[in-house]
């Protein structure tokens, strides 16, 4: 059978007992996108009523709107479930419990758009503005030709000359939903500057075959108008609530969702998780700036490690006055688990999921992409796939190309972890030996046998050391071959290489990279620092980043 397009159509009222903060975390951060990371709804939006102090009084503020690609999806149990005690985590029960809530589903029946029409969902955050008019109706028995055939013949047509006119859409009541009366839904979206209430407007709501309709085919007109108010995704990213005294932490039943309010020096932050286009699910925070159009940095891991190696540098960076205005995202690589996917690893798949983080976050282009080792070479590559995304990047550690030993120096690296079979849990992981050789190539020697780095070095070793045995075997395939030179030379992306003064050979590989390098790119060395410098030397880099960010 055929999908049913079709529409999930919710409006709520949240009791005065409910904080706004409190409801609109659980809405943002949880409840939205739980339903997005199902793969039939593609997107979501909430808006606000604009219409309480005339019609719309004592109605529902809000309305959650989500595009359904078969309705029948929703009869099923990948999305029933999310509606069950079991399943729901304590907060949406405490909150749910203090919402009034009407929930309706609709099959789809025609849409026409003006040619300047975008998605909402592919509109910058200035853009978002759009306002909303519902229209339902219910007819007497009988009537839907003659409804149709107007809204087909005049009513659409008029209103597209309505100034502002964007889009309408128009659905029934679905075949799914078990009331009894069919409700006839149109949805009129118009550009926050519009004619609503002029002489087209007026034009197209008064002519003859209106009121015959009126009078003749409907027994019930309801009209709601509304603003758009956010844009749901598959990432929890709205860090606005917390700013409020009455936002509380949270965490999921699954413990893969947490979020965290301001303490002390530290702001509030989320931790979630992504999925790629090919299940691969890459864990994430997020901190810094409550904007939700604050710019926003993306850090890229080196390999056999998460997203602790960068905690010195965001707190040096959020430290700072110019710091304060990002938000920064940091994330595990493909290869921390070992569900790293069934496709070999490249840097164009790591690319690939830095785009589908972008997505994720509604970031059009990122401020910057900030990497070290392979993630270095990731946010580089990323630079020169997808330049478009990227507004400027540093590249740490890194090569332009792979070197010949490669191959041969990791292939040894993973007998070594072979041969020792370490265990955590049921799973193989990297183990200890792997994992001090590693950390004493990293980091330069005033920094090991009880120096000051010694607590720091022994976190990075203990995150190698429990890096999956499986996930670092595909991951570390993206460094055997790779060679970015020729497309350096024509890259025009604002772009930076930084090196550790004492790893090896880089600084002067780097340098070379920085000289070749497109239009030019600056140069940074971060000296008495190894491979990994933003944790040895985290307040030069952040100093090095905020001098590159304002060039």
């Amino acid at each position: 059978m055929a999908p049913t397009p079709g529409l999930l159509y919710v409006t709520m009222q949240p009791r005065p007992s409910l904080p706004d903060a409190q409801f609109h975390d659980w809405y943002n951060n949880e409840h939205g996108p739980t339903r997005l990371r199902l793969p039939f709804i593609p997107n979501g939006f909430r808006y606000r009523a604009t219409d309480l102090d005339g019609p719309g009084k004592g109605l529902p503020e809000w309305v959650a709107l989500y595009d359904i690609t078969d309705t029948a999806e929703l009869t099923r149990d990948t999305y029933t479930r999310l509606r069950t005690p079991a399943v729901k985590s304590q907060r949406e029960k405490d909150v749910m419990a203090q919402i009034a809530v009407d929930r309706r589903t609709f099959d789809f029946v025609e849409s026409r758009e003006a040619e300047s029409f975008r998605p909402l969902e592919d509109l910058d955050a200035d853009e978002e503005g759009r306002v909303l008019v519902a229209v339902s109706f219910s007819i007497y028995p009988g009537k839907r030709e003659q409804l149709d055939k107007w809204y087909g013949e005049e009513h659409i047509a008029m209103l597209s000359k309505v100034p502002g006119w964007l889009r309408t859409r128009r659905y029934v009541t679905s075949s799914i939903d078990e009331k009894e009366e069919v409700e006839f839904l149109a949805l009129h979206e118009y550009a926050p500057e519009n004619g609503l209430g002029g002489e087209e407007f007026k034009a197209a709501t008064s002519t003859k075959w209106t009121d015959e309709v009126m009078a003749n085919v409907v027994r019930e007109k309801r009209r709601r108008v509304y603003k758009s108010y956010y844009i749901f995704g598959p990432a929890p990213r709205d860090l606005s609530p917390f700013l409020s005294p009455d936002a509380s932490p949270f965490s999921s039943p699954d413990g893969l969702t947490k979020t965290f309010t301001a303490s002390g020096d530290a702001g509030p932050a989320i931790e979630s998780y992504v999925t790629t286009k090919d299940g691969v699910m890459l864990p994430y925070r997020l901190e810094g700036s409550s904007e939700p159009d604050a710019p926003l940095i993306l850090l890229s891991n080196s390999i056999l490690v998460v997203w602790g190696i960068w905690d010195g540098f965001v707190a040096s960076f959020l430290s700072t006055a110019e710091g304060k205005k990002y938000r920064i995202l940091r994330y595990s690589t493909r290869g921390r688990s070992k569900d790293a996917g069934d496709q070999p690893v490249t840097l164009d798949v790591l690319a690939s999921d830095v785009v589908t983080l972008l997505d994720a976050f509604r970031v059009r282009k990122a401020a910057a992409l900030i990497g070290v080792s392979l993630g270095g070479a990731t946010v580089l590559n990323t630079a020169l796939k997808y330049p478009g995304r990227v507004g400027s990047f540093v590249a740490c550690d890194t090569n332009a190309v792979a070197p010949e030993s490669n191959r041969k120096a990791w292939g040894e690296r993973i007998a070594m972890a072979e041969k020792e079979a370490a265990q955590e849990a049921d799973e193989r992981v990297v183990g200890e030996q792997l994992a001090e050789a590693t950390v004493r190539r990293w980091f330069v020697e005033e920094s090991y046998d009880k120096g000051s780095m010694e607590k720091k070095i022994e976190r990075v070793k203990m995150m190698v050391e429990t890096n999956s045995l499986e996930g670092f075997k595909k991951s570390v395939e993206a460094l055997y071959a790779y060679d970015m030179r020729e497309e350096m030379k024509e890259s025009k992306v604002k772009g930076a290489f930084v090196a550790g003064g004492g790893d090896g050979v880089l600084p002067k590989t780097m340098k070379q990279m920085a000289t070749e390098y497109g239009k030019g790119a600056e140069y940074v060395v971060i000296e008495g620092a190894g491979h990994l410098p933003m944790v040895e030397k985290p307040r030069e880099v952040v100093e090095a980043v905020l001098r590159f960010l304002a060039a």
